[in-house]
């Protein structure tokens, strides 16, 4: 397995170089942020470079290449299997309420003899993330783990795309299928938040969107929480996710809202808030945040006892971003230590998490996590 990476500044110079032909590489992964990918011609090269290869990738909320963390450039990850074969597939979404037919769509074309896992890249804003999990699972052997994001916009929240056959695609879902028995893939996920303020039932919601908290309207309740910064929501609520109680012993499940309404005093979530479950505020605490990678790294590793990796694709919510500010590539160099200089890292931050919490859990979508996919390829 060979990993090699470049990236195209908002200029349209690449660094190291621009990229080296190679009709080897099966896969290629682009992160890019602001409209770099369009005035850059970075797919163009790409397909130049690699025309064997399946390119996906998506919009960002910032890049993450080795312990960089980049605004409005292009990353480009190229790989090359010695035993694994690559295979991807697309489809369309009008609306959130598409969202586990998709992901049914997206597991029946993928399941196939050899599949070991699935890495998913999404429209990040017309989408219930949680109704996509639940889709791709419904339709996979429990053998088949499941990983990936939801694409972002900065903190703008207006449009988010994904890349598919090397060209750039709105309200779209993009999956990866890796076949093979010499690929072992790992994976790890983990937040640091602290919660705070009393507990909250919600009383009125559908899908991913809440209507009442305590039988009041959820947004007015939010705001006065929010003070002077509600007037800047929805980016605002980055700051403040809701803890969801998951109501059987297990880990709570972060959630972040992508929109409001006024006029119904609703808030719109990237996953399902269900009525009768109960919430609370977070607020952050920058150390908890680092470990919260560190930790969500070691997992990833542990999980496939295999040597370092050579690949980890590491995605990350916009809100940790937001919070940690000038300190957020501390969090990338905490996965660093963790998972060996050896290892390619590459990612982006998001508007939502795709992974198990750790081995042996089911798969959820998650918000403000630091979530890794690693990858290592045994000899034969």
């Amino acid at each position: 397995m060979k990993v090699v990476q470049y990236t195209c500044d908002t200029d349209g110079s690449w660094h190291p170089e621009a990229p080296a032909p190679d009709e080897e590489v099966q896969l290629v992964l682009v992160f890019s942020g602001g409209k770099v990918v369009r005035t850059a011609e970075i797919l163009d090269s790409v397909r130049k470079a690699y025309p064997a290869a399946l390119i996906s990738g998506c919009s960002t909320a910032g890049e993450i290449v080795d312990t960089q963390v980049n605004d409005g450039t292009g990353i480009v990850t190229a790989v090359r299997f010695d035993g694994t074969r690559v295979r991807g597939t697309q489809v369309d979404v009008n609306g959130a309420e598409e969202s586990m037919e998709a992901g049914r769509k997206l597991a029946a074309v993928l399941n196939g003899d050899g599949l070991r896992h699935i890495f998913v890249l999404s429209d990040g804003l017309n989408i219930n993330g949680s109704e996509l999990v639940r889709g791709l699972s419904a339709g996979l052997p429990e053998r088949v783990t499941i990983t990936g994001g939801l694409s972002a916009d900065g903190d703008r929240f207006r449009e988010t795309w994904v890349i598919w056959d090397g060209a750039l695609r709105t309200k779209a879902i993009v999956a990866i299928g890796f076949y093979g028995d010499r690929l072992s893939v790992g994976y790890g996920s983990y937040g640091g938040w602290d919660q705070f303020g009393p507990e909250r039932l919600v009383t009125r919601a559908v899908g991913n969107t809440v209507y009442e908290l305590d039988n009041k309207s959820a947004l007015a309740l939010y705001k006065r929480y929010l003070g002077e910064h509600a007037r800047e929501l929805p980016a605002a609520a980055l700051l403040f996710p809701l803890s969801l109680g998951t109501g059987n012993g297990g880990m709570n499940t972060v959630r972040t809202i992508l929109g409001v309404c006024e006029e119904s005093g609703s808030m719109t979530f990237a996953g399902d808030v269900p009525q009768g479950s109960i919430v609370r505020l977070m607020k952050a605490n920058f150390e908890r945040l680092i470990d919260g990678a560190s930790e969500a790294a070691r997992i990833s590793r542990e999980s496939t006892r295999e040597e370092f990796p050579s690949l980890a694709i590491l995605i990350s919510c916009i809100g940790r971003k937001l919070i940690l500010k000038q300190r957020v590539e501390e969090e990338v160099e905490s996965v660093r230590e963790v998972l060996g200089d050896q290892a390619a890292l590459t990612g982006f931050y998001s508007y939502g998490e795709i992974a198990p919490f750790r081995p042996g859990a089911k798969c959820e979508l998650h918000n403000q996590t630091m979530t890794i996919t690693t990858f290592y390829e045994r000899q034969p």
